[in-house]
C-alpha cells in the first residue's frame, strides 16, 4: 500500500540534509521532508508513515486556513506559536476526537518540531510547550496461564481454516511475544533452529533474537510439513516459491515479482492474523476484545507473574524504554488488588 511518500534521492546524504534551511518553506514541504527521514533514515514501518503523513498533513491543513495561502509571511513555520498547536487540538477535540487521539497528533507534531530544530528551520520547539492531554489509565485484561494453555492447545478444524499454520501463529504469539507485524514480516530464514531463537525485526528495524520454545518449534515443524506440500503442489500452477514464514490459505500473490523481506509473495497479512486469533479465542470462550496484541501482554505478564526479571522481560519484547514494561508490574499488582479485595476477610 502506498503511503504517498516519494521516493529516496539518488544521493542518500540528501535524505538527512535539507535543501535549504530557510524558515519560509511551505509547511507541507517541510512535512514531506520529514517523512522521507522517517522512511529512509530512521526506517519507519508503512503504518508509522501514514500516521505520521495523517497527523502532520492534518495540522498543516489547520495552519493553511488559520494564516491564509503559503505566500503569506505568516505562514513561515517559525512563526508557529504553542497557542496555535493547542488551537488544533481544541479542533480535534470538537470533531469528536478522544485524548487519546490527540496525544498521538500532538506526538507527531512534537517530533516534527523537534527535526525542524535540528535542521534549523526553527529556532526552538514550540510543541514542547503544549502538555499532554491527560489520558485515563486502562490496563489490557490479560488471559490467565489456564486460559491461554486451553487456547492453544485445542486450535481444530471447528475454529481454524489451517489448524497446523494457526497453532503455530498461537504458539509463536504468545510463546515469543512477538507484535503481530513482527510475525507476519518473520521469514524462513529467521527460524534458527540450531540456536533455538528466532531473528525478530521489531520497530525502526531494530533486530533481536527471541528464544524459540520447545512447544512453538513443534507447532512450527508440523505447519513447515503442510506448508511445503502446499507449495509444491501449486508450483506448477502458480510458479516461484515465497520467503515467508506464514502465508495466506489461497496463496494468494505467490509467483510475483519484487521479493525482499517485504515482499507481499503470498505473505499473511496482519489483519489476517487479527481474524485468526480473534475466531479462535472467542470460540474458547475468550473476551471478544481478544487481538494478537492481547497475547503479547499474556507473555509479558506471565513472565513477571513466574518470576522473570523486568529487564529481561524488556528485552524479549523490544521496548526502548523500561517504563513501558513496568506496565506489567502495574497489571500484576491490579490482579493482586483483585485477589485481595475478593478473598482477604479485612477487605470486605
Amino acid at each position: 500500500m502506498s503511503t504517498g511518500v516519494a521516493p529516496p534521492p539518488a544521493d542518500a546524504a540528501e535524505i538527512c540534509a535539507p535543501a535549504t534551511a530557510a524558515s519560509n518553506a511551505p509547511l507541507q514541504a517541510l512535512v514531506d521532508d520529514y517523512l522521507r527521514v522517517l522512511a529512509y533514515e530512521r526506517g519507519a514501518s508503512a503504518h508509522t508513515l501514514r500516521a505520521y503523513q495523517r497527523e502532520l498533513g492534518g495540522f498543516a491543513a489547520f495552519m493553511g486556513e488559520r494564516r491564509g495561502p503559503e505566500e503569506n509571511p505568516d505562514q513561515r513555520v517559525d512563526r508557529i506559536e504553542h497557542t496555535e498547536i493547542r488551537a488544533y487540538l481544541a479542533t480535534l477535540y470538537g470533531r469528536g476526537l478522544s485524548k487519546a487521539s490527540a496525544a498521538r497528533a500532538l506526538a507527531a507534531i512534537r517530533s516534527w518540531f523537534k527535526w525542524l530544530a535540528r535542521a534549523g528551520y526553527v529556532e526552538q520547539n514550540a510543541a514542547s510547550l503544549v502538555s499532554t492531554p491527560r489520558l485515563p489509565r486502562h490496563l489490557p485484561r490479560v488471559p490467565s496461564i489456564e486460559m491461554m494453555n486451553r487456547v492453544v492447545d485445542s486450535v481444530g478444524e471447528d475454529a481454524a481454516s489451517w489448524p497446523a499454520r494457526d497453532r503455530a501463529i498461537l504458539e509463536v504469539l504468545y510463546g515469543c511475544g512477538i507484535r503481530n507485524a513482527e510475525l507476519t514480516g518473520l521469514n524462513l530464514d529467521d527460524i534458527h533452529w540450531s540456536n533455538e531463537a528466532i531473528l525478530v525485526r521489531g520497530k525502526g528495524q531494530k533486530q533481536r533474537l527471541v528464544p524459540l520454545g520447545d512447544a512453538a518449534a513443534q507447532a512450527l515443524r508440523a505447519y513447515l510439513a503442510e506448508r511445503a506440500a502446499r507449495l509444491a503442489a501449486a508450483g506448477k500452477a502458480k510458479g516461484n516459491a515465497t520467503p515467508a514464514l506464514f502465508v495466506n490459505l489461497q496463496l494468494r500473490g505467490l509467483g510475483k515479482t519484487g521479493g525482499g523481506i517485504s515482499s507481499s509473495q503470498a505473505r499473511l497479512t496482519t489483519r489476517s492474523v487479527g481474524r485468526i486469533v480473534k475466531r479462535i479465542a472467542v470460540l474458547r470462550g475468550l473476551s471478544a476484545d481478544v487481538h494478537p496484541h492481547t497475547l503479547r501482554h499474556a507473555f509479558g505478564t506471565h513472565l513477571l507473574e513466574e518470576g522473570a526479571d523486568l529487564r529481561a522481560i524488556q528485552e524479549l519484547l523490544g521496548h526502548e524504554r523500561l517504563s513501558t514494561t513496568q506496565r506489567y508490574t502495574q497489571l500484576t499488582t491490579a490482579q493482586l488488588t483483585q485477589v485481595y479485595d475478593r478473598t482477604h476477610p479485612r477487605a470486605k
